[in-house]
């Protein structure tokens, strides 16, 4: 848990809460903050599975899969490459179109072209292509009078996409374990006063869940079935979550998808436990069922 990242701060929480919804599971649990002495120190406890509570650039990109790999630990949530596909957010919307799921149209521009002039017609988004949990999001909006200028800490080539409107909604999938097909749980809808930014996510108050969704059943149905196809496409195993905006004035057709999350968050009250929640799993069990479907992925 914890690691380097923008999102370290979430990460840690998420790790606490798991070490003790596994400790009432009765598994021995060690917590480890992962620092520049990661591999010594996983080296030195010679875990049975490694529960990655990671968020972020390094935990969910691929970089500490690598590293388990190499280290021949077993580990939970997705591998390498699926990893590294969701988090590089133009790459995987490429894979989600070749699976014939609907995204918004983007691309990647320098930042300083960006910060010089509008590079698509608002409204649109600009975001680092690999970070997660609206960490640097500019929202451009129709009537803006010029260009975003971005953040120093942004990077120096941004992803801009066309905004999608409507209504936020996300669905988790746990993926196939011992011989069970992959899941939809549900769908929850995220009504926030404004945009769902970093402090809508975590912030007391932040946000509403409505879960499950009270939407029509075939936008209902058609969410289940691209988290389905989304958490196919990029190979993903464990827990996804898939995320998406719609807008209700243009029926199924309005049904956009915004990306995959490989490492969601994991506190009892997080997205992806929730839905697990509202279908009758507790955290405890969904903690148990990622360690013992790590251990099967040996």
């Amino acid at each position: 848990m914890g690691g380097p990242s923008a999102e370290r701060e979430v990460s840690l929480v998420s790790g606490r809460e798991c070490a003790a919804a596994l400790r009432d599971e009765g598994y021995e649990v060690v917590t480890l903050d992962a620092g520049r002495d990661l591999c010594a120190r996983l080296s030195e406890i010679a875990p049975d599975v490694v529960f990655n509570a990671l968020h972020g650039r390094f935990g969910e990109d691929g970089c500490v899969q690598g590293l388990l790999e190499w280290l021949g630990l077993p580990y939970t949530h997705s591998g390498v490459m699926s990893s590294a596909l969701a988090m590089d957010k133009q790459r995987s919307k490429a894979a989600f179109v070749a699976a014939g799921l609907p995204v918004m149209q983007s691309a990647l521009h320098d930042k300083a072209r960006v910060m010089a002039a509008h590079v698509m017609a608002p409204p649109y988004v600009v975001k680092p292509n690999n970070e997660g949990s609206s960490v640097g999001i500019y929202l451009v909006h129709e009537d803006a009078n010029g260009p975003p200028q971005l953040a120093r800490e942004m990077p120096s080539q941004v992803l801009v996409e066309k905004f999608a409107p409507g209504r936020e909604l996300t669905c988790a999938v746990m993926g196939a374990s011992q011989g069970a097909p992959p899941r939809a749980l549900t769908v929850t809808d995220i009504l926030t006063d404004g945009w769902y930014d970093y402090d809508a996510k975590y912030k007391p108050g932040g946000s509403r869940h409505v879960v499950p969704a009270d939407i029509p059943q075939d936008i209902f149905d058609l969410c289940l079935d691209y988290a389905l196809r989304a958490h196919a496409a990029l190979g993903c195993r464990g827990l996804s979550r898939t995320d998406f905006r719609w807008d209700e004035t243009r029926g199924a057709q309005g049904l956009i998808l915004l990306e995959t999350n490989t490492q969601p968050g994991m506190t009892p009250t997080s997205l992806g436990p929730e839905q697990a929640a509202a279908v009758g799993i507790t955290f405890g069990a969904l903690c148990k069922w990622l360690t013992e479907d790590a251990s099967c992925n040996r």
